[in-house]
């Protein structure tokens, strides 16, 4: 049934139940509420809640020992890589890259001349001037000087590293959370962390499935598309974050019975903070032309489920229908009603099949119906 012929189904319903506030034997109409079954595309969600979590966190230490004597950015602030986070008294590393070049050219030197000594026993060694045994002892000085010269350049490359680790500088682009030490503290190589610094764009969201539905997930994740993941803060909100399912764990959780996902969000507009619990729906595919109702019409009773289907008479009828699962504030029906079928949405518990009804508020309820629609 078309929307327009639903209208005037609709219509004509309210219509015959306004002449008479009693049906034909004079009992009462019950007062209900009412919407028609449609035909709509409804996509298939597996539910459930989620935690954010930063794409990438990391704790920023200091790899020398000092006084710190800077910090170069505000808590909250957003860091790039590379940029400077905190600066080290560098004094003392400078101090001790100087001496080690120093020592390095000293040593050179000595290697140099070390070298033009065992040149000129070599010579005298032919010429049986000098003995074996000494031109032997000039050689192993020569070679130890080098040695000595690679220690130096070592030392040298080491004093200088240091010195460069006085700059502390952002590992990764991310929002930097609250500072842990002050300007003018000492701080200790590798001890507890300066500054927290958490990726949130992109970023996370991590949620467990049933072991169930494991299958499903795998077979529509690997059929081109990725898989949508919408979260939002509570089940009524209309207002939701979208983003696309990144990972699937690789083993179960037997305690739980779940398997661990992620969905990964661009957050540009940082609506998803870290820690933060939502409700999550990982979207599998979308059914295009399926009849649904609203979730408060279908009833469970001895025989099945079933909803009261209002016919043009002003009277409501009990029929059974199979439901295929729900959506949301919808159930898809299998079988059981058409598109266009009015169904009661409010007041089944006074309904006995064949019972005359009237809609709440008399053409009002019109209102009613189409804001179920």
């Amino acid at each position: 049934m078309t929307r327009t012929a639903a209208a005037v189904a609709t219509t004509l319903f309210l219509a015959l139940t306004s002449c008479s506030g009693h049906g034909s034997r004079g009992a009462p109409r019950v007062p209900i509420l009412a919407a028609h079954a449609e035909r709509r595309a409804v996509p298939y969600e597996i539910v459930g809640t989620g935690t954010v979590e930063p794409l990438q966190t990391v704790n920023v230490q200091a790899q020398v020992s000092g006084v710190l004597t800077n910090v170069a950015f505000r808590e909250g602030d957003d860091v790039t890589a590379g940029q400077v986070l905190f600066e080290i008294d560098p004094r003392p590393f400078q101090a001790a890259l100087d001496q080690a070049k120093a020592m390095l050219a000293r040593d050179q030197a000595q290697a140099r001349n070390a070298d033009l000594q065992a040149d000129r026993y070599a010579e005298l060694v032919k010429q049986d001037y000098v003995t074996k045994q000494d031109y032997d002892t000039q050689r192993a000085n020569a070679d130890a000087l080098r040695a000595t010269v690679r220690a130096d350049s070592a030392a040298a490359a080491n004093a200088e590293l240091n010195l460069e680790w006085a700059t502390i500088r952002a590992p990764i682009s991310g929002r930097a959370g609250r500072l842990l030490v002050r300007a003018g503290n000492l701080v200790k190589a590798s001890d507890a962390p300066l500054v927290v610094i958490n990726q949130i764009h992109p970023i996370l969201v991590r949620f467990a499935i049933p072991e169930q539905s494991l299958p499903d997930v795998q077979r529509y994740r690997h059929k081109g598309a990725p898989l949508t993941v919408l979260v939002s803060s509570s089940k009524d909100d209309t207002a939701y974050s979208q983003g696309t399912l990144t990972f699937v764990d690789n083993s179960m959780d037997t305690t739980t019975g779940t398997v661990l996902l992620k969905g990964e969000f661009a957050n540009g507009d940082n609506t998803l903070w870290p820690g933060e619990f939502l409700n999550v729906r990982l979207q599998l595919y979308v059914e295009n032309d399926a009849i649904v109702v609203p979730s408060q019409a279908v009833m469970t009773g001895q025989q099945g489920t079933y909803v009261f289907v209002v016919s043009q008479d002003g009277t409501a009828h009990s029929q059974p229908v199979r439901v295929e699962r729900a959506a949301g504030e919808y159930t898809v029906l299998a079988s059981g009603v058409q598109s266009g079928d009015l169904v009661v949405t409010d007041g089944q518990l006074r309904l006995v099949s064949g019972a005359a009804v009237e809609l709440k508020g008399g053409t009002g309820a019109g209102g009613e119906v189409e804001a179920q629609k």
